[in-house]
């Protein structure tokens, strides 16, 4: 055997049978830095591409518990909500739940809130409101999602594996109603209703930079790319869904039909 192919051999030996000297760690370059590739060139570790999610918000990056989590800035709701102090959800006597006791806005705060929930609902739910269901989903809630607990609809997911599950008037995906309930404290024996459905989208927006857009510690570009991070029927800056393409999603408005709406909430 020629002495180059002598070499090329060994090498190949020692990466694959972890002989000192050997990376098993990531790939190596077996050729020069010219490579196959030209000089200046590397390989590098190979990563596995995610599964496409059938929930494409169900993307969220980072391992933290959002996708903002570390964002500085003003917040949205008084000092000590919703993360400081908890807030239990209990069942009422009829079974409807009361909704809940805390993280209530007030003022301007829960008038530009709910503005850009109903934005949020038009890109986002239809006219279904808060028991749409996403139309990807092959077999629906046994119920409207506004007469079930949020336990019931955790069994209906549970139950109804491979199919898009995003759920009310903000589309919630599983690991954002997940999330978001266990932030909140929320009890599952409550019931998914409008309330507990605003007071989750709520959270979002906090999470988003509402309070921090509304202190001017962000630009509305910011605030915008942000809520298009969470919501798929927002167009980013880019003029596409952050989400395009994702088990068929893609924004139901452009920039400026969207930036325009912003504009309408938040003059000046």
């Amino acid at each position: 055997m020629p002495l180059r192919r002598q070499i090329l051999a060994l090498a190949l030996l020692a990466v694959c049978t972890g002989l000192p000297g050997a990376a098993r760690a990531q790939a190596v370059s077996l050729l020069g830095e010219g490579g196959i590739f030209g000089a200046g060139s590397a390989l590098v570790p190979v990563r596995h591409a995610p599964p496409v999610m059938q929930d494409a918000p169900d993307t969220d990056e980072g391992a933290g518990p959002s996708l903002f989590a570390g964002r500085e800035g003003a917040s949205l709701f008084a000092p000590g909500t919703p993360r400081a102090e908890r807030v239990r959800l209990r069942e009422g006597r009829n079974g409807l739940g009361q909704g809940p006791a805390g993280l209530r806005l007030s003022g301007t705060s829960a008038f530009f809130a709910a503005s850009v929930r109903d934005l949020i609902a038009r890109a986002e739910a239809g006219s279904k409101g808060y028991d749409a269901v996403q139309h990807g989903a092959r077999i629906p809630p046994p119920r409207r999602p506004t007469e079930m607990s949020i336990a019931e609809i955790n069994a209906w997911i549970k139950a109804t594996p491979r199919q898009p599950h995003a759920i009310g008037r903000y589309q919630f995906i599983p690991s954002t109603l997940r999330r978001l309930v266990n932030e909140l404290g929320i009890d599952e024996r409550t019931r998914f209703s409008p309330e507990v459905q605003d007071r989750l989208a709520d959270l979002l927006l906090e999470e988003a930079g509402m309070g921090a857009f509304l202190a001017g510690s962000i630009d509305r570009r910011s605030f915008m790319n942000n809520l298009a991070r969470i919501w798929a029927g927002f167009p980013n800056s880019s003029g596409k869904s952050h989400y395009h393409g994702y088990a068929g999603n893609r924004a139901t408005m452009t920039w400026a039909q969207f930036s325009a709406k912003i504009d309408s909430i938040f003059p000046g």
